[in-house]
């Protein structure tokens, strides 16, 4: 799709334009030869080709169920190895998480939606589009990740509420569970924020969610993109994940999710897709949890009805596991491609930024990842304004924080002074050039070199089909 708005169809400056806000794989990173070849695969077997173009089971695909959760045992070193009951096939993150909400959120007795701020900013409005506008609440995130404390204190404030309705709006199921608290985050390499939560905090978090009756939600979409943060390391490749996801947390603190007195349905769920391993547009991804999760899952309405999503592309996802593509390309492309664009960006934001006074988060982090990074302005800098500058001066587009606020979140000036810019999308040769666009931005506004901005050319004021 492509992104209608303001700020990319007009030219104000005669500058060819970089786009350092869209969160897209770069087209020479999509692995159209290995799906190609894996379609072809695919479609040419009929027992493979009748069953991916028919109508799926509940759960998806069986092999690419059963793939998913050996190759996802290995990256993870898991103690206890996935299985296939664990694994539910989906649409990709974005479609599930509304599934998810579906099944397992109640309008009536579900609390509050509590999100890591900054947020995904697309994702506010799927939590709204479930009737839960007005209820949505920020946690802010140190270096560390979620605030654990601040978490803690205001869940226990909601159950104190005897205000707040106990019955529900949507029929019982002996299936499913529904939870008094949502919550979101994206553990690895955060979008927006670049953070990683520890691993102290991801058990905090889990155990708190179980005094709470709340789940945790994770988007896990980046966490094979990783590499070392030092560039001078001998290989820009980690084949292993450096922490356990919080669904995996939940299922071996403390007895797991099968200790006595607990439902089995579990605190957590990962939510896995393939759009920034292989491609977005193929739609398909996964979640895990407790069998009795991925079960009361599968049986979502919208899902249930057509069989599982994604079924043919199922197939074709199945063949790039079975025959060691998809980590070839992860490992062999992704890896050192995004490596070698994080430290081009890195390299600029240090000679450039850094002496403005610009600030990152956890700067000294041994493995990095993801798509973008987050940095805070100097003072008395603001996110918009700088934005507004960058674009009509210098025709370069950046995501400022406001943008990345939690709906309706009185914390909203917290990031006034933030920006995220992404290095996955642009021409690797143009994001230094990006940097040095907005140090120059930057530079100006604070020596008082550059007239106030007219209108409203912000990122947040055009972004309409901007995803990531």
């Amino acid at each position: 799709m492509q992104i209608y708005n303001n700020m990319e169809n007009r030219q104000p400056a005669e500058k060819a334009p970089i786009n350092l806000l869209r969160g897209w794989p770069n087209p020479s990173l999509l692995p159209v030869a290995q799906i190609k070849a894996a379609s072809a695969a695919a479609l040419s077997q009929p027992d493979v080709a009748t069953p991916g173009l028919l109508y799926g089971p509940d759960p998806g695909y069986e092999p690419l169920r059963k793939g998913i959760s050996q190759w996802l045992s290995r990256f993870y070193r898991l103690q206890y190895p996935s299985n296939p009951k664990r694994i539910c096939i989906t649409g990709g993150a974005s479609q599930n998480l509304a599934c998810l909400l579906q099944v397992f959120s109640d309008p009536l007795y579900t609390s509050f939606i509590w999100q890591v701020s900054p947020t995904y900013f697309r994702v506010c409005p799927i939590f709204e589009d479930n009737a839960f506008h007005g209820r949505l609440r920020s946690v802010p995130e140190d270096d560390e990740g979620i605030d654990v404390d601040f978490l803690k204190i205001r869940l226990q404030e909601a159950d104190d509420d005897k205000s707040v309705p106990k019955g529900t709006l949507k029929g019982s199921q002996p299936w499913r569970k529904v939870y008094r608290h949502i919550i979101y985050a994206v553990p690895t390499f955060s979008n927006p924020s670049s953070r990683t939560m520890s691993l102290q905090r991801r058990r905090q978090l889990v155990q708190i969610a179980r005094q709470h009756d709340a789940l945790v939600i994770t988007d896990d979409v980046y966490d094979q993109l990783q590499w070392p943060a030092q560039r001078l390391s001998t290989s820009s490749t980690l084949e292993h994940a450096v922490l356990p996801r919080v669904v995996d947390v939940d299922r071996e603190l403390d007895g797991g999710t099968d200790r006595p007195g607990v439902d089995g349905f579990g605190n957590a769920v990962s939510n896995g897709s393939f759009s920034k391993i292989a491609a977005p547009g193929a739609r398909c991804g996964w979640a895990e949890g407790t069998e009795k999760f991925t079960h009361a899952l599968s049986q979502c309405g919208g899902s249930a009805s057509g069989g599982a999503p994604s079924q043919m592309t199922s197939t074709f996802m199945t063949h790039l596991l079975q025959t060691g593509e998809l980590e070839k390309h992860i490992f062999n492309t992704l890896q050192p491609a995004y490596a070698r664009r994080y430290h081009s960006m890195m390299d600029a934001i240090e000679c450039h930024l850094l002496p403005l006074g610009v600030t990152l988060p956890q700067s000294h982090r041994d493995v990095v990842g993801g798509y973008f990074l987050w940095f805070a302005l100097p003072r008395p800098l603001l996110a918009d304004e700088v934005a507004r500058v960058a674009f009509r001066d210098e025709s370069l587009i950046i995501g400022q924080g406001p943008l990345f606020a939690v709906h309706g979140d009185e914390r909203k000036e917290d990031l006034e002074r933030q920006i995220r810019v992404c290095f996955s999308w642009e021409e690797e040769d143009s994001l230094a050039q990006g940097i040095e666009r907005l140090a120059c931005v930057i530079s100006r506004i604070l020596h008082g070199q550059t007239s106030h901005p007219n209108g409203d050319s912000s990122a947040e004021g055009t972004v309409a089909h901007h995803h990531s």
